[in-house]
């Protein structure tokens, strides 16, 4: 990848994953960069406007564009998720999209001393 190319879509892992209704398990998948569209258009989701809480899960359901073999990720899908892949998917949301900064915790090697630094979360 050349330097400053734009990454668009990401990769991950659930940690539990994702039961369909044949027992399947489902853990990886991408996710995309969200659009503004993606922001905006949930907000006129019947579902949306009587449950705020809801937005998370209809924004996951457009940016999540594959998840194991499931043909296609909808509200209903992300409404199955584990509360612990749910929170997953929130957090990598909000990283990528740079909407929470990424902190690690680091060791110097020559003197010992422990501090955190913030990384890109698309390594770029």
């Amino acid at each position: 990848m050349s330097e400053g190319a734009l990454v668009t879509e990401v990769e991950f892992e659930l940690p539990k994953g994702y039961v369909d209704g044949a027992g399947t398990l489902h853990r990886r998948g991408v996710m995309r960069l969200a659009t503004a569209a993606d922001e905006i258009y949930p907000l006129k989701d019947p579902r949306v406007r009587n449950w705020p809480a809801y937005l998370i899960v209809v924004v996951l359901s457009r940016v999540v564009t594959r998840l194991g073999t499931v043909p296609e990720v909808t509200p209903g899908v992300v409404e199955g998720l584990f509360s612990e892949d749910l929170a997953h998917l929130q957090d990598l949301y909000n990283r990528v999209n740079g909407l929470a900064p990424t902190a690690v915790a680091v060791q110097c090697p020559e003197c010992g001393a422990r501090h955190e630094v913030e990384v890109d979360p698309l390594g770029g």
